[in-house]
């Protein structure tokens, strides 16, 4: 039985508590003493001689309660802190002052290669192999850093926190291993958290289900993606929605823009560094994303652009999912899917010399199309529906609309930066607009060389007549790829009956 004595502190009290369980011939095999509590353990104590104990020890000058309590304090701290410990799947160390281990979790048991026993026996200078660093550490009062070490062959980010005593004085330290593919676990889940999967892809086109279908498919498929398609189509958002769907969609998943770093950076960011690998660089080293992203994907942007060079060690890896960091000589082997994208014709480019053939080969196995805007313009007033709503919540503002007007125009626009550009013109209009009705003018949309509403010298005529000659030249334009009401109302997104209503009235058919 385990009891609780609550005491008013003052000298010689414990002293006589415990002489009391001795003159009783208890035997006591636990102890603890933490002022205004005595704690006992005491496992041949039963309920009968409970209640004569606890009258005597009440007798005492100062005990004020007598208490069962299911465990001790310390035995229950030591049991939560191991709960603690075994729930941690990084591994963690303690170590005094001096470097050598006190207490260690299962995931540094795995970590080490050692047994828990050995472990224990063991200090750091013996796991890490780096008396330098070990050295700068105790100097440093295990204030140092995050840097890159080794520990049974396989690369760790360290994270000491310092333990002090209330001196002030360093008693060792809490050391912590990040492991690349868990830090890339964290990182995409910061990063991609509301990424979304195919219902992300807004439109309700032809092309765009057609799109959904063919990537759904693909995204099953474990072998390098290409897609293609112009600027501000989303082509990132649907490498979010291919990885997604993939049986990799619990792995990291990350990007690189091949276009917005120079060569140097980029290889660093794609493949690491190695410790000193060029000034500026961290001091332990760095993993790269291939290594964050082990088991997942990486998204390659603008795979155009890549440099030949950058375009010759992605080819490498391709073969065969090894690579060396930028400074190192260390073969890193992951197991990454590689989708990249470019609004470029690579093999014009290839034609050219200027993007390498072997390459192309390697990573256009799947191929994907992002149609441009213009090429499914049912999809354009619902998609700017779609972020009046959103730019109209971002700005606080009384949910607005689009005049008739506003919508002719949204349609009349060859909208060359495709999906970005319409959202980045609705978020502008909200922005600037004064009423809740948002007019043509206030797109601020460049117009194209003959729209429709304007007679043979360029003036303006009415507006109805202006909807008109575009909604007919659309109709025209459309209907022979689509000669059914029904196959072309789909196509606009618009009921049948008005399809066929409008059809009728231009004499189209």
């Amino acid at each position: 039985m385990r009891i609780a004595i609550d005491f008013d502190d003052r000298v010689g009290i414990a002293h006589e508590i415990l002489a009391e369980l001795a003159r009783r011939s208890l035997n006591v095999t636990a102890v603890e003493v933490d002022p205004p509590y005595i704690h006992i353990e005491a496992p041949a104590l039963e309920q009968a001689g409970l209640i004569k104990l606890r009258s005597q020890l009440l007798q005492i000058a100062g005990v004020r309660t007598v208490d069962v309590v299911a465990m001790l304090p310390g035995a229950q701290r030591r049991l939560y802190l191991e709960a603690l410990l075994a729930s941690q799947a990084d591994p963690v160390f303690a170590v005094d002052a001096s470097g050598r281990v006190i207490i260690a979790n299962g995931a540094a048991v795995t970590a080490s290669g050692m047994s828990e026993a050995d472990l224990r026996a063991s200090s750091m200078q013996q796991l890490i192999g780096d008396p330098g660093l070990l050295d700068a550490m105790v100097d440093g009062g295990y204030h140092l850093p995050v840097r890159e070490i080794e520990i049974n062959g396989e690369p760790y980010m360290l994270e000491t926190l310092p333990l002090h005593e209330t001196s002030g004085r360093v008693a060792g330290a809490v050391m912590t291993l990040h492991a690349p593919t868990r830090m890339g676990e964290r990182l995409s889940a910061l990063q991609n958290y509301d990424a979304g999967g195919f219902e992300a892809i807004l439109g309700n086109s032809p092309e765009i289900d057609l799109l959904k279908q063919r990537a759904a498919r693909m995204a099953l498929v474990d072998a390098p993606l290409l897609i293609t398609g112009e600027t501000g189509t989303g082509k990132e958002l649907l490498a979010h929605a291919c990885h997604a769907g993939s049986t990799r969609s619990a792995e990291p998943f990350f990007a690189l823009n091949c276009a917005a770093l120079p060569e140097n950076l980029a290889e660093s960011e794609l493949f690491g560094y190695s410790p000193g690998a060029f000034t500026g660089a961290l001091r332990g080293g760095k993993p790269g994303l291939l290594e964050l992203a082990d088991g997942g994907t990486v998204f390659l942007d603008e795979i155009g652009e890549m440099s030949p060079y950058l375009q010759a060690k992605l080819l490498r890896f391709l073969n065969d999912g090894s690579f060396r960091r930028v400074g190192g000589d260390r073969e890193v082997k992951v197991n990454v899917r590689i989708i990249s994208a470019t609004h470029r014709a690579l093999e014009d480019m290839v034609a050219g010399g200027h993007f390498r053939q072997d390459l192309l080969f390697r990573l256009n196995v799947l191929t994907l199309h992002m149609p441009p805007l213009r090429e499914r313009p049912g999809d354009i007033l619902p998609l700017a529906q779609f972020f009046l709503a959103r730019a109209c919540a971002q700005a606080a503002r009384p949910l607005m609309r689009l005049s008739s007007a506003a919508c002719a125009a949204l349609l009349a626009s060859p909208w060359p930066g495709n999906v970005r550009q319409l959202q980045n013109v609705i978020f502008r209009a909200v922005t600037m607009s004064e009423r809740l009705v948002i007019g043509a003018d206030e797109l601020e949309l460049a117009q194209a060389a003959n729209p429709a509403g304007r007679d043979m010298t360029g003036e303006v005529t009415t507006l109805e007549q202006a909807v008109a000659d575009f909604e007919k030249n659309l109709l025209q334009r459309l209907y022979g790829d689509f000669p059914s009401t029904r196959r072309l109302a789909k196509r606009l997104g618009a009921s049948h009956s008005a399809i066929a209503t409008r059809l009728r009235r231009y004499g189209i058919c």
